[in-house]
């Protein structure tokens, strides 16, 4: 076993696997990016899907659509496979239960990218890349109701987002990602922008974590899949309270925050 987690720990130390992941990890930021253009076209009555499938069907939407997306696909995949080597020899210049808690994140992060990967692969496939998160995030709510005590399981997942909500407020406003970059080269004064764009690009996914939850919870209680939703009900929900659309702009600015800030982060993360 220790022969096979110093093969992996070599594995995610190369300079190949670093240059792969980092580079998935500027894809990653441009789909944050796009993502924060599609919320803003919501937020001024364009209408559109600001969800990740949406992200990816702009880029495809473009002169070189179906070449960016093949890339674009390649690079994700990349940074999830990077994310598991993080997860399983990743954060040495940390310890103990904040380490734990780090992998376990890279791993979570990890398969969400994958699945946005797996999304691009179909789309520049043409085979339409599968259904939106609305219906994703349906049909999955359906499966759990359909099963025992399937209202108690899907508050349960709820709950879960929810903490992920609260995780990843607690990491903006602590700052805690800023110990996974090296920045130490930097001007003061640029750290400190790199600080406030992480903070407010976790923030803001912190707030679309916590209305997901609030719309999964509330499929829990109402026993109807249909009532659950996905990135794209997040912030059109967010978009019809009173002052939405100056809600989901600054909601559009926070991702566009955090695209900023990933790629900041591609270039000094730690190895």
């Amino acid at each position: 076993m220790h022969r096979i987690a110093d093969k992996v720990a070599r594995g995610e130390k190369t300079d190949t696997a670093q240059l792969l992941g980092r580079a998935g990890m500027v894809c990653y930021a441009l789909v944050h990016l796009i993502l924060a253009y599609l919320a803003a076209r919501v937020a001024f009555g364009a209408g559109g899907q600001p969800d990740q499938k949406g992200a990816l069907q702009e880029v495809g939407s473009t002169a070189f659509g179906q070449v960016l997306l093949w890339v674009l696909a390649a690079g994700l995949v990349a940074f999830g496979l990077w994310q598991f080597l993080m997860a399983a020899t990743g954060y040495t210049w940390t310890s103990g239960g904040q380490r734990t808690r780090k992998r376990f994140g890279a791993a979570a992060r990890g398969i969400v990218v994958l699945a946005i990967g797996g999304t691009a692969f179909r789309l520049a496939a043409g085979d339409g890349g599968g259904g939106s998160s609305d219906q994703t995030q349906q049909e999955f709510t359906a499966k759990l109701l359909q099963l025992p005590a399937g209202r108690a399981l899907v508050v349960v997942v709820a709950a879960v987002v929810l903490g992920v909500a609260i995780a990843a407020g607690v990491k903006g406003v602590k700052q805690t990602f800023l110990e996974d970059l090296d920045l130490g080269g930097l001007p003061s004064k640029t750290r400190r922008w790199v600080g406030r764009l992480g903070s407010t690009g976790y923030l803001a996914k912190a707030v679309v974590f916590a209305l997901t939850a609030f719309l999964l919870g509330y499929a829990g209680f109402r026993a109807d899949a249909s009532r659950a939703g996905g990135l794209d009900a997040s912030l059109k929900t967010l978009a019809a309270q009173p002052f939405g659309a100056v809600l989901l702009t600054v909601v559009a600015c926070g991702l566009a925050a955090f695209g900023v800030y990933c790629l900041a982060a591609a270039w000094a993360h730690r190895r």
